[in-house]
């Protein structure tokens, strides 16, 4: 497994990790589940967070197609089959 973290200007932190199979992508968000949105689009991800207060969208590129997304307490995770 190897990991990578990079930040975006609002100090949100993605993780990327790599494993045999699969690449995942992990982050806090740190807001409600009902708050954030993600779109995939071939191999750009999406995220739109709406807080009630403002509205942010960040785009990251996956490393490949048909992604599965969740998001649980917050946390987002991208998983990307290889």
């Amino acid at each position: 497994m190897s990991t990578h973290q990079f930040a975006r200007r609002d100090d949100r932190f993605l993780r990327r990790y790599e494993y045999d199979d699969s690449w995942v992508v992990a982050g806090d968000l740190g807001v409600a589940d009902d708050a954030v949105s993600v779109d995939v689009v071939g191999t750009t991800a999406i995220v739109v967070i709406d807080d009630g207060e403002r509205v942010s969208e960040t785009e990251f590129e996956l490393p490949g197609p048909d992604a599965e997304v969740s998001i649980n307490n917050g946390v987002l995770t991208v998983t990307v089959r290889k």
